[in-house]
């Protein structure tokens, strides 16, 4: 008897790769990333090869998403270890003998420049996620002692640097890990009370905080001003509250349907700061407005939404607590560039989801989708 074996066609071949892709993280992802291209294209027209650099990073990242995505859940819990420890020796190493840029020691030389810092936004989730899979079913309260610990230590090199910014969101990024684990509340609200009550008393004494006569403690006198900034930015308007007043100026100003694409008068008339990186939130509602802003907003709040609902349907712990943390951690990305750029919270270098320049921020970013693509895959080719 002969056994016929038939080849399976091209189309087959690729079905079978692309089997399980999420449609709507896809779509979220495509809708952010023609907004990034259109804001890019404005904002940085003047700045050599930005637009061009952008559009090579978005290409880098999508190939990051399809290659991560490839990868299951259960491959990436071994590599959890490994990569954190990686992680904090490079911090070290940057900590020891780490390139210095404008008086931050963040980067370090290896025959390429690399900022090992980014490598801790996806390494954190991954070694708590690791952790807390390990201790499923029989958790108790030193085994969360530990993940604190396991958090601190990065935290505390990356805020070091100084790089306050990616030392929030490496922070935001463990705490989402610990909290979606089974934090008890107990400890949740007092931690929150304790904030509010911070925030309200900051407010109420500003005056006495930043006149220069308190020093501060645990932040450097550049961090003391950026918070006093957010407080009153008037208080020095052609100094350090130049960059929240112009942001806030641009974004009121683009009205319902704005100013209309290149044609943003704060942006092109260089008033917005960092208006291809931090700010271009600020460059974007110029020349969008209100209407435009909404199509952003609705495009991250599908993708955020959507990326909880993929960590919910999660066929493991270790699988939910990843895509909830990384989907949180997109989310964090997003509030905080627009927070700083509306006036609402300091500025601290976060960049804007798929919109802001800067090649290794894409690039976690298209990791953090990859993981979430991962997770959603394995749940489909579960179920199939």
């Amino acid at each position: 008897m002969t056994t016929i074996f038939v080849q399976p066609s091209p189309w087959q071949r690729a079905r079978a790769v692309l089997i399980g892709f999420d449609a709507t993280l896809l779509l979220a992802m495509g809708v952010l990333a023609a907004l990034g291209l259109a804001a890019m294209y404005s904002a940085g027209y003047d700045h050599g090869t930005r637009f061009v650099d952008h559009g090579r990073n978005m290409l880098l990242a999508l190939a990051v998403v399809f290659v991560v995505a490839q990868v299951p859940p259960h491959k990436m819990e071994r590599l959890a270890v490994p990569l954190y420890t990686l992680g904090l020796a490079l911090l070290v190493a940057v900590a020891l003998f780490g390139i210095t840029r404008k008086g931050a020691t963040r980067w370090l030389n290896v025959g390429i420049v690399l900022q090992p810092s980014e490598v801790m936004k996806i390494a954190m989730p991954l070694m708590l996620a690791w952790w807390f899979q390990k201790r499923e079913g029989h958790l108790r309260a030193g085994d969360f002692a530990v993940a604190a610990a396991l958090l601190v230590l990065p935290v505390v090199l990356v805020a070091r640097q100084p790089d306050l910014g990616t030392a929030l969101l490496v922070l935001a990024a463990g705490l989402y890990v610990i909290f979606f684990a089974g934090l008890s509340w107990k400890i949740v609200a007092p931690l929150g009370v304790a904030a509010a009550a911070g925030i309200v008393t900051l407010v109420v004494a500003q005056d006495a905080l930043c006149d220069g006569s308190v020093r501060w403690p645990l932040l450097r006198e550049y961090q003391q001003n950026r918070v006093c900034t957010l407080l009153d930015p008037a208080r020095d308007p052609l100094g350090k509250g130049f960059h929240i007043l112009q942001g806030m100026i641009a974004i009121g100003s683009g009205g319902l349907a704005g100013k209309g694409f290149m044609q943003g008068t704060q942006t092109h008339l260089e008033f917005i700061p960092e208006r291809t990186t931090d700010f271009i939130f600020a460059a974007f509602c110029e020349e969008f407005g209100f209407v435009g802003v909404a199509i952003l907003l609705g495009a991250f709040t599908g993708l955020i939404l959507r990326g909880l609902v993929i960590a919910a349907e999660a066929p493991t712990a270790f699988a939910r607590l990843l895509a909830g943390a990384v989907t949180m951690g997109i989310f964090t990305y997003a509030f905080v560039n627009m927070g700083m750029v509306s006036g609402i919270l300091p500025v601290v270098g976060v960049p804007l989801p798929f919109v802001s320049y800067g090649g290794t921020a894409m690039v976690t970013l298209g990791l953090g989708i990859g993981i979430l693509m991962s997770v959603a895959r394995s749940r489909q080719l579960m179920r199939s």
